[in-house]
Formats: structure tokens, C-alpha cells, sequence
């Protein structure tokens, strides 16, 4: 048994050890240089003064976990922070009740109260969670809230269990018919 540990100790020595000589190596090439704004005498471009050393990994960096393909998967990626699909239907499917607030990066919707001409002693407010960067069933998330008028003021109510769900696959339904329209299309 202590042979083991020994041997433990020892590969834990050597890993230690050859970490900070690779750690080391990685910084030994970097010279430290003061920027200075050009002047009238320097001729040269403010890119030659001002350039970042070249890395060994390319210009992406090192990627361990893999990585973006560059294949068009049809997944509904573009510059916001969540499934473009699901954003857009969401949006498309709210678009009767005021926006209170919208995050496409963060994949938030928040809608402001409103009241159906049917009811107007009833007002709804929703809030739209995109939870995935993927066209799934549980990539999407709404939260509603019901208030009721009482006198002058409004006290909050219960919801039907089922509102959130049928919006949910609402949004879920839209969002396939914009896939399948973009692949229609391509």
C-alpha cells in the first residue's frame, strides 16, 4: 500500500512539475513592450505598435470540447443568445399584449398587463423563458399571472394550470412552421 501511495506522491511530483515548465515555456517568449501613441517621426502604422503576439492555436484558441461546425444544421443559431425560432415565435405569439420588456440575448420576454375587451375586470401579464439554444419542447417556458378587479384596485387571482402549457405549445407550433419554411426555402 505504500508502494502505491509512493508512486501517487511521484506522478503527482512530475505532473506538478511539468505544468509549470509548460506554463514557463508558454510565457518565456512574451517581451514586455511599453505602447506609445505615434508621432510625427514614426512613419510606421499604429498596427506595428500596437500588435498582439501570434498564439501557436490559431485564431481561435485551443478547443477541447469541440466546437462550432461550419455546416448550416438548420438549428436556428444566429447573433442572439438563444434559438432564433423559438425568439420569433414567442414574439409572433405574444404580439397582441404590450412588451414590457424583451432580452434576445438572454432569451426573456416580459409583457405588460393587459385586459381583453371580453373581460375588462380580468388583466393577464406573461413572462416568455427561452431556456435552450435548441428547437426542443422544453426549450421554452411561460409564467402567467391573472389579476382580477375588486373595487378600484386588483388583487392577484389563480390560473387555469393549463394557460401556460397551451401557450407553450402554441410558440413550440409556430416556431416548427418557421423551421419548415426555412428549409423549404434553402
Amino acid at each position: 500500500m505504500t508502494n502505491y501511495k509512493n508512486s501517487v506522491r511521484r506522478f503527482g511530483l512530475y505532473f506538478a512539475c511539468a505544468s509549470l515548465l509548460m506554463t514557463a515555456a508558454c510565457s518565456s517568449d512574451h517581451v514586455q513592450r511599453e505602447a506609445k501613441y505615434p508621432t510625427g517621426a514614426d512613419r510606421g502604422s499604429t498596427e506595428d505598435i500596437y500588435e498582439e503576439p501570434a498564439s501557436i492555436f490559431g485564431g481561435d484558441g485551443l478547443n477541447i470540447f469541440g466546437g462550432k461546425s461550419d455546416k448550416d444544421d438548420n438549428s436556428g443559431q444566429t447573433g442572439i443568445g438563444v434559438n432564433s425560432f423559438l425568439w420569433r415565435a414567442s414574439l409572433d405569439t405574444v404580439s397582441f399584449m404590450p412588451l414590457a420588456s424583451a432580452d434576445p440575448f438572454g432569451g426573456v420576454i416580459l409583457t405588460d398587463w393587459y385586459a381583453p375587451e371580453s373581460s375588462p375586470n380580468e388583466r393577464f401579464k406573461l413572462n416568455v423563458f427561452i431556456l435552450d439554444r435548441q428547437l426542443r419542447s422544453d426549450g421554452i417556458q411561460v409564467k402567467v399571472f391573472r389579476q382580477e378587479r375588486s373595487g378600484s384596485s386588483w388583487r392577484d387571482a389563480a390560473v387555469n394550470d393549463d394557460t401556460a402549457r397551451k401557450l407553450e405549445d402554441a410558440i413550440l407550433t409556430r416556431a416548427r412552421q418557421m423551421r419548415v419554411a426555412q428549409m423549404q426555402d434553402n
